[in-house]
């Protein structure tokens, strides 16, 4: 296997020796499967809050010829469009041909990031609502967290129900912790305004370990149990839009449940009731 060799942040403005090369500025480790990192971010790159971009590294020789190909995947963006750096939120996989190997790097590290940002998990392809959720899963909290930290997601909805689903407690910290500081950082506050802060209802959920609510998202939402718990009435065609991003039995059934409440999936091209990020499964 050929490794990369880390570089030291004194290094770190040298010429970069990967392709689309960007720079590892922090890292943070919240269990043994989950893990966050930020690196800088092209001058050249232009995204909208919510979308994703191919990042990697560069995989091993091939047995015969000895060429390295780039071993690339996709990840939701996790800080907002208007942040100097990016930032990414990443399941760790064992025998993963990428996690395996990127759970490993250090502030200073180079890793491959492709300019080139996509997604469904925009603003742009809802219809105008009165009421946003984000229902995610995992790590799929990722683009959630852009979107949290985006002026516009205040601007065009009056509630931003978030609701996040992992197994264990100790998963839910990233958002617990992102969601707590947002609302208490002066800057975010300037930025997006006390009130509009305000506006964020979190719904944290576990399906294994003990919580103060347990189940599966999807549950609770046909047996009522969230709308209870939040004080609304339900979903309505007329007021609500959502936004989904996790893993793929998360979307299939969400899909289901959202279409019984007569929303329409949406797409940048044809703006409806409810977008999936379907190439993101985590």
């Amino acid at each position: 296997m050929t490794e990369h060799s880390p570089v030291t942040l004194d290094t770190a403005k040298a010429v970069p020796t990967l392709p689309d090369a960007q720079t590892v500025t922090s890292v943070k480790h919240w269990t043994d499967r989950l893990f966050s990192f930020r690196v800088t971010r092209p001058a050249s790159l232009r995204f909208r809050s919510g979308e994703f971009v191919m990042i990697g590294l560069m995989g091993e020789p091939h047995p015969e010829t000895g060429k390295i190909k780039p071993l690339l995947r996709a990840y939701s963006i996790a800080s907002p469009a208007w942040d100097d750096e990016l930032e990414f939120y990443s399941i760790k996989v064992q025998d993963g041909p990428l996690t395996s190997r990127l759970q490993h790097i250090q502030p200073g590290d180079e890793i491959i990031l492709r300019p080139k940002p996509v997604g469904t998990l925009v603003h742009d392809a809802l219809l105008p609502g009165k009421r946003i959720w984000f229902f995610s899963t995992g790590t799929g909290f990722a683009p959630f967290a852009s979107l949290l930290r985006e002026p516009e997601t205040y601007e065009k909805f009056d509630e931003v129900i978030i609701t996040h689903t992992c197994r264990d407690v100790a998963e839910l910290e990233y958002s617990r912790q992102l969601i707590e500081e947002l609302k208490a950082d002066e800057m975010m506050q300037e930025l997006i305004g006390t009130e509009n802060l305000a506006k964020i209802r979190y719904y944290p959920t576990t399906t294994r370990e003990q919580s103060p609510k347990m189940g599966r998202i999807t549950t609770l939402l046909e047996d009522g149990t969230v709308f209870r718990d939040l004080g609304i009435d339900g979903i309505s065609v007329d007021t609500d839009r959502a936004m989904v991003c996790g893993s793929m039995g998360l979307n299939v059934d969400i899909k289901a449940v959202l279409e019984g409440f007569g929303l329409e999936e949406g797409a940048n091209s044809d703006p409806k009731h409810y977008v999936v990020e379907k190439a993101f499964v985590g």
